[in-house]
């Protein structure tokens, strides 16, 4: 395939962005009274605003053909058809088929010429089943006292989708059954959320596909021994601990029935996991009525990516608009703004889903790429961060394209305070487009009664360029089927973005070189001896750690 950067449709491209990089948004608008109309799609209840960014028709034109110049059509299909995409893990790439059981007749969907569908719905009728059974109560702990707290233990994909999923959906849940979250091997983490707990009531879900991850693995045997202060004997433990991953053989040997392992395959990556049986916090938390119409949502994204033409294809106008940005404005970040506090943590699972997925400079052919690829992504709660790192958005020096997400109404809505928070988000997409001009400015100023000499000093201060893209999702509100809509969303625009910049978004080489250094350094800090084996940094760093730490528990 010709390089990226080689093909006409690029040149022709950084052609049209020299001719539109100095045209505002505002004098867009305004020759254009149906641009909102024009640059605007939905999705059952999702509607998706993008009129608010530097683009024309043409540009929209010339992006779509950049992604039928890149066999996009081709790759979907190859994905949901179950084709090894991954091929430096030699992996199909099939979290799709996740969410494909609660549908009608759940259609066939097939790796190397296997249905895999009869054992995914298989699992996940177990997982349900095991959630039921603590969500009534049924399940018992040593002393025949019914589950009131769960700890999942995770880390990476195994943490980040559930624990947002179960934030997000909070008002679905039960109020007497509390989901805790503990990934960091830091001994605080853990600590903290022991200390308030009873052992006698607390289930464990143990959650690392290779049942060997360093952090995972040091938090479950703290647990263990926590409980086993309690319960004396060992084999009773299986009433307090449940495993996802695929190694059955050491989940049994930590103590857990084999009943109570839920598996894992290799063709969901860990960031696509939340579907699958790593999802069993979430089915605990909120049932597994409300879990279907979670996975349902996301089924009605992959059906609209699989199936819309690109130029009505959310997922796809979604990852062209970040390319646009990306390639060939020189913005290096996207900021995620939800208008929703139970949407707190999607900004940190985005991070996850994008920068692991697409932050690489070598593509599927093995060369060194000679574009930007995977972009920073940040972001927090809408409100908080307007008295943050707002200012550097509205009159900063980098251009950073940001997606706000709001509901129409809250599960439990107050008029008073949800429409002072959607007089936020509709504020603050027109501030940043529009901004605030000099001769806009130099008027409000005069009307406060200050001389020249006064407005003159304060005008360069009080000026907004405007000009920042947003994009705008609306949804009438936070149910599991819209979440699940969102989220399936976003996974395809990372999927699309990677096809363009010619990556394996699936692996995640990247994540393994620190951990295998660190797992090496464990051996050399169980001693007293000095090391020499680093950079004189490295050494420097680890012996003053052990000069310094305490002889005990340090």
């Amino acid at each position: 395939m010709t390089k990226l950067s080689e093909r006409h449709i690029w040149s022709k491209l950084q052609q049209h962005y020299q001719m539109i990089k100095d045209v505002h948004m505002r004098d867009m608008f305004e020759q254009d009274a149906q641009r909102f109309e024009q640059f605007s799609l939905k999705l059952n209840d999702i509607l998706f605003d993008y009129s608010k960014n530097r683009i024309s028709s043409e540009t929209m034109d010339l992006l779509l053909q950049l992604a039928r110049d890149s066999d996009l059509e081709n790759w979907i299909k190859r994905m949901f058809g179950g084709e090894i995409i991954n091929h430096t893990e030699q992996r199909a790439v099939l979290h799709v088929a996740l969410r494909n059981c609660p549908q009608s007749g759940s259609e066939p969907m097939t790796i190397g010429g296997e249905d895999v569908m009869p054992e995914v719905c298989g699992e996940l009728k177990r997982v349900k089943q095991l959630a039921e059974s603590v969500r009534t109560r049924c399940w018992r702990g040593v002393t025949g006292q019914p589950i009131t707290d769960v700890v999942n233990i995770g880390i990476g994909g195994s943490h980040l989708g559930p624990l947002m999923a179960t934030e997000a959906l909070r008002p679905y849940a039960i109020r007497d059954l509390h989901i805790h979250y503990v990934s960091n091997i830091d001994e605080n983490h853990i600590n903290d959320t022991l200390e308030t707990l009873n052992p006698e009531t607390t289930l464990f879900i143990v959650s690392s596909k290779s049942f060997t991850t360093q952090d995972t693995m040091v938090n479950a045997m703290t647990a263990r021994k926590w409980l086993l202060r309690k319960i004396e004997d060992e084999s009773e433990l299986h009433r307090h601990f449940v495993a996802v991953t695929a190694n059955i053989e050491a989940a049994m040997a930590f103590g857990i029935a084999e009943a109570n392992v839920f598996k894992m395959w290799d063709w969901v990556g860990g960031r696509y996991s939340m579907w699958s049986a790593i999802g069993l916090s979430i089915v605990i938390a909120i049932g597994s009525e409300n879990f279907d119409a979670l996975l349902q949502g996301a089924y009605a994204a992959d059906q609209h990516f699989r199936h819309t033409p690109f130029e009505q294809n959310i997922p796809v106008i979604m990852a062209l608009l970040g390319i646009w940005y990306n390639n060939f404005f020189g913005s290096e970040a996207i900021a995620i703004l939800p208008y929703d506090q139970h949407l707190h943590r999607f900004p940190a699972y985005l991070q996850q889903a994008d920068m692991e997925s697409n932050g690489k400079a070598v593509d599927r052919d093995g060369q060194a790429v000679d574009y930007s690829t995977g972009p920073i992504l940040f972001g927090e709660i809408g409100i908080a961060s307007q008295h943050a790192f707002y200012q550097l958005l509205h009159q900063g020096t980098k251009l950073v394209p940001a997606d706000m997400l709001a509901p129409i109404s809250n599960f439990r809505c107050i008029a008073e305070h949800h429409r002072a928070l959607m007089s936020n988000v509709f504020a603050q997409t027109e501030a940043m487009m529009k901004g605030k001009t000099r001769d806009e400015v130099y008027a409000e100023l005069k009307a406060t009664g200050l001389n020249e000499q006064e407005i003159e000093k304060l005008l360069p201060y009080k000026i907004f360029p405007g000009n920042r893209p947003t994009n705008t999702f609306l949804f009438k509100t936070l149910d599991p089927k819209t979440l699940g809509s969102l989220i399936a969303l976003y996974e395809h625009k990372i999927f699309v973005q990677g096809v363009i910049w010619n990556l394996n978004s699936f692996d995640q080489w990247g994540v393994e070189l620190g951990k295998h250094l660190a797992t090496s350094i464990l051996h050399e800090l169980n001693d007293l001896q000095p090391v020499r084996s680093h950079d004189s940094s490295t050494n420097g760093l680890i012996n003053y750690y052990k000069a310094n730490r305490p002889l005990k528990g340090g």
